[in-house]
């Protein structure tokens, strides 16, 4: 069983009146990982008025944090929250960018705009299934090499490693549900 998460890091932009919103995604593992993030997007975007975040992790959501960053309360890091949320992904770290304009948005309009700000860092960084892997090694003969493989695509099992000797080495990266079936596996 696996849960979904952030596929890559990314990033994409938008101008609401005047006012241009960066949103940043990435996939992270542990509170350190994301306050790293975070921080390095605050670092390069030092000039703007506000860095909105939110980030969850765990396979259950167990650890949610955001902060509205000197936006009035509620208007960005809830809703970034949400968005995590809505989209059922974890291991996630959003931070928004806002670069102020000079026109003020309301608190709707502020919320419309980091709800956007998250929305489309997920939609440039993607959802990808995580799920619990295992590695199998393997010696076989030469002539079963091509059969191997040809298998090992049709049934999605990512070949990690080839090695050559007196025999073929391959090591394998399976769903740990299919580890027993590619044990016994008739070409193998």
């Amino acid at each position: 069983m696996g849960y979904k998460t952030i596929r890559k890091e990314a990033s994409d932009e938008f101008e609401e009146k005047k006012s241009t919103f960066i949103g940043h995604v990435k996939r992270v593992s542990s509170e350190e990982e994301a306050r790293e993030f975070i921080n390095k997007i605050k670092t390069l975007h030092r000039e703007a008025r506000h860095n909105v975040y939110a980030y969850v992790i765990g396979e259950n959501q167990g650890i949610q944090r955001y902060s509205d960053d000197g936006e009035p309360q509620g208007t960005g890091g809830i809703p970034i929250l949400e968005v995590i949320k809505k989209s059922g992904i974890t291991d996630t770290v959003i931070v928004v960018t806002r670069y102020f304009g000079g026109i003020l948005l309301g608190a709707g309009g502020l919320t419309r705009a980091y709800i956007k700000g998250a929305s489309i860092a997920v939609k440039a960084g993607g959802i990808v299934d995580k799920v619990h892997a295992s590695e199998l090694k393997v010696d076989i003969q030469y002539d079963l090499l091509g059969k191997i493989q040809y298998e090992a695509e049709e049934k999605g099992w990512f070949i990690k490693d080839i090695d050559y000797s007196d025999m073929v080495s391959l090591t394998f990266i399976a769903e740990e549900n299919y580890i027993e079936e590619l044990r016994n596996s008739s070409s193998i």
